[in-house]
């Protein structure tokens, strides 16, 4: 007898790669799935169950990426450091890895492999799914870095926030170590600050 569509459903994770679906179920399971509306494509490959709420950007990039990581603005604004909703979702990947092509709304940021981990951690999506995600610290000084693109206005912000919040001067300034070019700028601007 036939799996009913309820026991095909109930045998995928919330969202999933077609490779992850083909392990559980058979394509035409799949297909069948798709075709019912009980499975929507997220992006080419990823997909959800109908009823799953949660980020449907944030997993397509995740699962399309694996080393994507939140930064600049979507990392101040997941920290609570500016009060911006940022139209598209900064993503950071090492210089010269591959950029998947998305729908999703994403600027790529691609920075030094050298300094790629530092202040680095995982944000929890879904299931077993997480999405690299920089620190405070860490997007505090890359809106500083990237200043000139970015505007030395959020950079200013969401530092006087940080710092409003019990911020550790020295743990900042320690983190800069890693981005020389950095710890000047940021430097005098907290002793302007303070």
């Amino acid at each position: 007898m036939a799996p009913t569509t309820d026991e095909l459903l109930a045998s995928l994770p919330e969202t999933f790669r077609y490779s992850e679906a083909l392990d559980r179920i058979s394509e035409r399971q799949l297909r069948r799935l798709i075709d019912e509306g009980g499975v929507i494509a997220l992006s080419r490959g990823v997909y959800r169950k109908r009823d799953w709420l949660g980020d449907e950007d944030l997993i397509a990039i995740a699962a399309k990426a694996p080393q994507a990581t939140l930064c600049l603005r979507s990392a101040l604004a997941h920290h609570e450091l500016i009060d911006d909703i940022p139209a598209e979702i900064d993503i950071a990947l090492p210089r010269g890895s591959w950029t998947p092509h998305m729908t999703a709304p994403v600027r790529w940021r691609h920075f030094d492999p050298d300094t790629f981990a530092v202040g680095r951690g995982l944000l929890h999506i879904e299931g077993a799914r997480n999405i690299g995600i920089y620190s405070a610290e860490r997007s505090i000084i890359d809106a500083f870095r990237m200043r000139h693109l970015e505007g030395a206005d959020l950079a200013t912000e969401a530092l006087k926030r940080w710092l409003r919040r019990s911020g550790q001067p020295s743990e900042l300034l320690g983190l800069a170590r890693s981005f020389p070019r950095t710890q000047t700028i940021l430097r005098e601007t907290m002793e302007i600050l303070l």
